[in-house]
């Protein structure tokens, strides 16, 4: 906490030197990733919260940052004596980032940001606010290259190949699909900073980034240019054949700058305003078309060879976690497990599988009271050492070659009450609600999203985060366009789709429980007066915990849902497992 005022006091005395009263601080970088390099970690070296949510304010005497429900209780930890207030971001009575800033500044203050940190939303929506409460806006503040003496390097991981066997999709197709829809925005290039969009159009993949396997660049297209900005040093000699059998032009990444300002004035530029940074989109003396980026939607549905990988891979995820589970079951009684043993142990079980390349994201290993908060992280320092009671949620993922695997269970480790059993069983029918559910094309997620909450509503109790998110394929493990939430999302589910199934429940200090699959939007049925129909598939393949399932909760649909459920991960996964391990999985899918 020391040293993180002292970073504190860096700030000011660097604002202090050019006038500036306050600044806005994201934790983001200039690709607007979720998962960042150790290099743009500004916001976390400056306040010592990690969350990957999280927005700063300072000024030359206050301090604050505001982060979403997920991260309430990690930020109230990790800010305490730092020198900044937590606010709780859209909670009633809470300041939002701007209505904090009328408060605390004065007319005429110059509110300073980094643009290349700021999409072109966000940088617009600022300076209209500015403009309506008589602040001034700096685009061009760049402390973070002035006052951290020890900033990590660019990270300068290899960038390799993504077979076009598993992507299912040649750089030339793919091309051609994102610059039909350039064209039909009447535009005539297009320019790309999202690392998962470049890593898709281009079958290229990297290790820059924890947990989603992409290379740092950035990207141009027409129908007479493919290029990459790229550090050179991470081409080899297998990605400079692919770039030249696909004529991609490798430019350095730190010339994007001045190629954009050499761009002819006639020329129009696709340009995504979420996404693209406010210092690149500027750098543009030409024509500019915003339009959301076609790369999104198309790469969200994913082909055939696509969607056979992951199932190959959720096959193999499901022998890894049938390992981890016995595992844990038949060594917690010892007392020598903590909740950071679980993630090693879980990363070496999946490493023995065919096709893996590590965690989709940091494994939620979260005891009792600990799994209460949503994204909870372990270290050696927070770890629980696990017992023969109480309950365990485990989130877990891997990246494979041929998918992306994103999973939750919990479990009870010995003797469950009757009341983690009701709330269990609530959670899990809410899970059952939707994964059954069948609905007519043109249906959103939001149309969806009250099946998973409604047994919870029924008692008067809720969860905050989304029940479901897209899924990447060997990408980003949390993707667009589509989701289920109750906030409104006009995507509309379609086949090929993957999504998250993960309702919740977080009783603080007590326990948290979290039951999630995933699942692939199909065909269902269609007919000449009702039209086409859609249903899903589920992905992924591990039991449920039977020792916390109520059975009197249970309609006999949902019994009989179950059941079937489980005999398919029997099916499937016993031909891959040992005869111990075959035994230990019927004990757990054997039919309620």
């Amino acid at each position: 906490m020391t040293e993180t005022r002292q970073h504190l006091e860096a700030l000011r005395d660097a604002m202090r030197r050019v006038n500036v009263d306050a600044v806005i601080i994201p934790g983001t970088d200039p690709h607007q990733s979720e998962y960042i390099s150790d290099h743009w970690k500004f916001r976390d070296w400056l306040t010592g919260f990690t969350g990957s949510n999280g927005t700063a304010v300072v000024t030359l005497d206050q301090a604050a940052l505001w982060t979403d429900s997920r991260y309430f209780l990690q930020a109230g930890m990790q800010l305490e004596g730092s020198g900044f207030e937590m606010v709780r971001e859209g909670i009633p009575g809470e300041p939002s980032v701007h209505e904090w800033l009328q408060a605390n500044l004065e007319d005429e203050s110059l509110i300073a940001i980094d643009g290349r940190l700021f999409s072109v939303v966000e940088a617009s929506r600022l300076e209209q606010f500015c403009g309506e409460n008589g602040f001034m806006l700096a685009t061009e503040f760049y402390a973070i290259d002035k006052i951290w003496a020890d900033r990590p390097a660019r990270p300068s991981a290899p960038a390799f190949v993504h077979d076009e066997q598993l992507a299912g999709e040649t750089v030339d197709s793919k091309v051609e699909r994102v610059l039909e829809a350039v064209e039909a925005a009447e535009a005539d290039s297009i320019f790309i900073t999202s690392l998962d969009e470049i890593a898709w159009l281009y079958n290229l993949r990297g290790g820059d980034v924890d947990f989603t396997p992409v290379a740092i660049a950035f990207a141009y297209v027409s129908e007479k240019e493919r290029s990459i900005f790229i550090d050179k040093n991470k081409v080899t000699d297998e990605v400079a054949r692919h770039f030249k059998q696909y004529d991609i032009f490798v430019r350095d990444y730190d010339d994007v700058t001045r190629y954009l300002e050499r761009k002819s004035e006639h020329e129009v530029v696709m340009l995504d305003p979420n996404r693209v940074s406010d210092t690149l989109a500027n750098a543009l003396p030409c024509q500019k078309v915003y339009s959301a980026s076609p790369i999104v939607a198309i790469k969200g549905i994913k082909n055939e060879a696509q969607i056979e990988g992951t199932r190959r891979a959720m096959e193999r995820d499901g022998v890894a976690l049938v390992r981890l589970f016995k595992w844990l079951e038949e060594n917690v009684a010892g007392g020598n497990i903590n909740e950071v043993d679980v993630w090693t142990r879980g990363q070496q079980e999946r490493a023995r599988g065919e096709n893996y390349r590590g965690d989709s994201f940091a494994m939620i290993c979260g005891y009792k009271e600990h799994g209460a908060i949503v994204h909870y992280q372990a270290d050696d320092e927070s770890a629980s050492t696990l017992r023969p009671e109480g309950l365990l949620l485990i989130d877990s993922g891997g990246q494979y070659l041929d998918g992306t695997t994103d999973i939750t269970r919990t479990i009870t480790l010995g003797n469950p009450t009757a009341q983690e059993k009701h709330d269990f069983t609530l959670v899990l029918k809410g899970h059952l609600a939707l994964q059954r559910a069948k609905f007519p094309a043109g249906i959103c997620g939001v149309n969806l999203d009250l099946l998973a909450r409604q047994p919870l509503w029924n008692e008067g109790m809720n969860f905050m985060h989304g029940t479901g998110h897209g899924v990447g394929h060997f990408l980003s493990c949390h993707e667009g366009p589509h989701g289920i939430r109750m906030q409104q999302n006009p995507t509309q589910l379609e086949p090929g789709m993957v999504v998250s199934n993960e309702p919740g429940l977080y009783k603080t200090g007590e326990y948290g429980i979290r039951t999630e699959n995933l699942l692939l939007v199909v065909e269902a049925e269609s007919s000449e007066q009702w039209g086409t129909f859609y249903k899903f598939e589920p992905l992924t393949l591990f039991p449920y915990d039977l020792q916390l399932i109520d059975r009197s909760m249970l309609s006999a649909e949902e019994v009989a849902q179950i059941n079937d459920y489980h005999a398919m991960v029997r099916e499937r996964l016993t031909p891959m497992l040992s005869a111990e391990e075959a035994q230990w999985l019927a004990g757990k899918t054997q039919a309620l």
